[in-house]
């Protein structure tokens, strides 16, 4: 009889246990790597975790990475959601490769910032950034003021920027064509005016973080790069500082995307709220250096000195997102053709 009442015993208990593994859910997230992934699962992933009883499951890449697999997927996408520049946001939403964001399923909805959600309900951001200027102080003494500061001489060889892969280089390309004269239909200004700084750049980096060992090593002085990440890199140590250019910083405004095919749209919409939830945006704010898109933070007087607000928002310059995305691909084209090395 005990024999017997073991073996049931055991056999519920596996079945309890296989069904456990059946239910349990799983969300899969393209995400930024480095520091931004770090603090992500501090501030976002596991208090999501805990309260969801979901495993989240993270792939690191940068916004063209993710885009190119929505596109090779069409509709069977291996994410339920991904971190991606607003510009390509808006090209998968035109190509009809996105899932509609149910604001009314979102409990943080309220507070967050109206220009945070996309019009057409494909997109929201969860945070302001924005390209700047990056400097290592024990190698500058005079930090630079402005874009056109980076064609000095002395910058030479100890200059990064990215590669137009990444949000940062298409940004500086876009910051440099309106400093010369440019438009968005006309990009010849700024594609003459990157082609020396990228050739005697030391790299046209296509990862954020790769530039924390470069600085670590004084292989570069200054950079074209976020203030989340310097935040990050001089909590660490770097003697780093940043510089909104007086022209204007960049603004950038990432987002995350339900693509179409994601298997857990519903777990995904929870995904979101807890971005926008006032926890995860503080915290997130404090440890990335993100300002926050939820109206009801309120950022210490450290983080309020390197993310973009007060007059540093102000001057912001957001480039429409529908024409950088019309007009993205064929930049890439020739950036490939007249700048890569």
């Amino acid at each position: 009889m005990k024999k017997f009442r073991f073996a049931a015993l055991s056999t519920a208990l596996l079945c309890v246990s296989t069904v456990s593994v059946v239910h349990a859910e799983e969300l899969v997230v393209g995400i930024f790597g480095g520091s931004f992934a770090e603090a992500s699962q501090t501030c976002h992933i596991k208090p999501f975790e805990k309260k969801t009883g979901a495993t989240v499951l993270t792939k690191p890449g940068n916004s063209a990475q993710f885009a190119a697999g929505v596109r090779a997927t069409r509709g069977k996408s291996d994410f339920d959601i991904i971190y991606i520049d607003n510009s390509l946001a808006t090209q998968l939403k035109n190509e009809n490769l996105l899932e509609t964001i149910d604001k009314s399923k979102l409990t943080n909805a309220g507070s967050v910032a109206p220009m945070a959600f996309d019009p057409d309900g494909k997109y929201v951001a969860f945070m302001t950034g924005a390209t700047v200027i990056v400097y290592d102080t024990t190698q500058i003494k005079t930090p630079p003021q402005s874009w056109e500061d980076l064609f000095k001489p002395e910058y030479k060889g100890k200059l990064a920027i990215g590669d137009i892969s990444g949000t940062s280089g298409m940004q500086f390309l876009l910051a440099l064509n309106k400093l010369k004269g440019g438009t968005i239909e006309n990009m010849d200004p700024g594609f003459e005016a990157i082609k020396p700084l990228a050739k005697d750049s030391a790299q046209l980096y296509t990862q954020a973080d790769q530039l924390v060992s470069m600085f670590e090593r004084k292989e570069i002085a200054v950079a074209v790069w976020y203030p989340d990440r310097a935040g990050s890199a001089i909590d660490a140590g770097l003697p780093l500082a940043v510089v909104y250019p007086k022209e204007g910083a960049v603004g950038i405004l990432p987002t995350v995307v339900i693509p179409k095919g994601s298997k857990n749209p519903e777990l995904a919409l929870k995904y979101i709220d807890e971005l926008l939830s006032v926890d995860g945006q503080t915290c997130f704010a404090e440890k990335k250096y993100a300002g926050p898109v939820n109206t009801a933070v309120k950022l210490s007087d450290k983080a309020a000195a390197i993310v973009p607000i007060g007059q540093n928002f102000d001057k912001l310059w957001l480039p429409d997102p529908t024409e950088v995305a019309k007009n993205l691909p064929g930049w890439m084209k020739r950036w490939q053709r007249e700048v890569a090395r």
